[in-house]
């Protein structure tokens, strides 16, 4: 290439670079203005001869280099080899979301000239913000790994690996029962419940019932998985079966049973609860639903007749203390306490009897005596409460026997605003002394601790505990009285 010697100074002494000024510069024209220059500069440095310039090139077709026809036919041209080079690239593999992109609008030569496809006029600023440029711009350089997220092409182990960590994992690919059960032998030694729900949810979905419970048969910590995980979903129907299969026949009977949850109607769980009496259960587990059944057939007698006598508004018990609830479904405590509360006086013959079903569902003594008391304590009918834990013996003397322990009689009768009187009554049938006064000094039965100090001659709690009644009170002229006496030899 000639150059004449001021063209070369000219060409080594300037530079297509400017120096780093605070100017703005982000104008479109500036920006133009310097997209030509670089383009010239190239066109400058490759030409070999300065008249080149005015030659113009063509291709073999005859077509200008750099005309809207050849630009077409070179777009369309370098994106269908690239879209076919990348079609043999991911013939072998798989990834998810691939769309094919449309052939770019732009080419090297439109972009520096501001020109787009169709000939019209761009700016380059319009140009770089075009959306459908940037959607259909090729990727650079992601990662590998990022890539390996959306394909398929995992071993065993990475696959559970991937499911452990909670990342988006297809199992389709798997295929075959081998494949299947070696992916679920994988969950099972990574030792993660959810992995190995979710792989057995797969297999649930892709294998037959037979085939699925015949394999987990011999794979015990899969199966226990799988036991819950129909628990926890209620697939009954499923469960049975597989019970059945197992020959599991007191799982199967107890999932049956449990299967009266779902029924809303009494009479309709009664008739299912009747079903289940003979089933295979166990001796205690038979007893159980043998006194389902019979409790939720009082249950329904009793409330049909009470909510009959309620309605007609002649028992005085229902007047002065309506019912809040219904009984039916009831557990067996809480239908005792309801008899207890309206119906304790009846006879033992009849279904609402508490003795009745004290008997009947060989309720202990301590849970009846519980359950009672809470009941007339709460109607505040002390006599009935008196009456409970008053017994003779075979010479005819009375005697009050509590199997629950008086201090806790005691506790049940205060929340329940029993009167001091009645409190005492029961806090000095209270065998240890020390919980006796402490019962009697946090209730303040005063008579209780003052009597129990006397007996005990401790003279120095006694005076401590004078300061606690009120002044001028009978109380404390006790007290005083006590303290004065000559015949006391106080042990302090």
């Amino acid at each position: 290439m000639s150059r004449t010697k001021g063209d070369e100074e000219e060409y080594w002494n300037s530079s297509k670079f400017k120096a780093f000024t605070f100017d703005d510069e982000d104008d479109e024209l500036s920006q133009l203005k310097e997209s030509k220059r670089a383009v010239n500069s190239l066109r400058d440095f490759v030409d070999d001869d300065e008249d080149d310039d005015d030659l113009d090139r063509v291709t073999w077709s005859g077509e200008p280099v750099g005309s809207i026809s050849w630009t077409i036919k070179e777009t369309a041209g370098n994106s269908g080899s690239s879209h076919e080079g990348r079609e043999q690239k991911n013939r072998n593999s798989f990834s998810y979301g691939q769309l094919p992109k449309p052939t770019s609008t732009y080419s090297l030569s439109s972009f520096f000239k501001g020109r787009t496809r169709l000939g019209s006029i761009q700016s380059l600023s319009d140009a770089l913000s075009d959306t459908s440029a940037k959607s259909y711009a090729p990727e650079l350089g992601r990662p590998k790994g990022e890539h390996r997220d959306y394909s398929n092409d995992w071993s065993l182990h990475d696959t559970v690996r991937r499911l452990r960590k909670g990342k988006v994992c297809s199992l389709e690919r798997f295929r075959s029962l081998q494949d299947k059960l070696q992916l679920l032998e994988e969950a099972v030694n990574m030792h993660d419940g959810n992995v190995i729900t979710a792989v057995l949810i797969f297999l649930k979905r892709t294998l037959s019932k037979e085939i699925l419970f015949r394999e987990l048969e011999v794979r015990q910590v899969a199966l226990r998985h799988l036991i819950h995980f129909l628990k926890e979903i209620g697939d009954q129907k499923l469960l049975l079966d597989l019970f059945r299969f197992l020959d599991r026949t007191e799982e199967l009977a107890l999932s049956h049973y449990r299967e009266h949850l779902n029924i809303q109607d009494p009479e309709k769980r009664k008739e299912f609860l009747k079903t289940c009496i003979g089933l295979p259960f166990s001796a205690e587990d038979s007893a159980h639903i043998q006194d389902h059944y019979t409790l939720l057939e009082r249950q329904i007698i009793i409330e049909a007749i009470d909510r009959q006598l309620e309605s007609a508004g002649q028992t005085e018990i229902f007047r002065k203390h309506p019912r809040k609830a219904s009984i039916l479904n009831m557990p067996l405590v809480t239908t005792l306490f309801y008899s207890c509360f309206y119906h304790y006086t009846e006879a033992e013959g009849t279904f609402s009897s508490p003795v009745n079903l004290k008997k009947t569902f060989k309720i202990p003594d301590k849970q009846y005596v519980l359950t009672a008391l809470a009941a007339r304590a709460k109607l505040r009918s002390w006599h009935d409460v008196d009456a409970l834990f008053t017994t003779k013996n075979w010479l005819g003397y009375t005697k009050k026997r509590a199997p629950i322990g008086f201090h806790r009689v005691v506790e049940i009768l205060h929340k329940n605003s029993a009167p001091v009187q009645v409190l005492q009554e029961y806090v000095n049938l209270v065998e240890d002394v020390d919980t006796k006064l402490n019962l009697a000094t946090k209730f303040k039965c005063h008579d209780v601790v003052i009597d129990t100090c006397r007996d005990l001659k401790d003279r120095q709690q006694l005076v401590a505990y004078r300061s606690k009644v009120d002044k001028g009170s009978a109380e404390e002229e006790k007290i005083d009285v006590i303290l004065s006496s000559s015949q006391i030899r106080w042990k302090n």
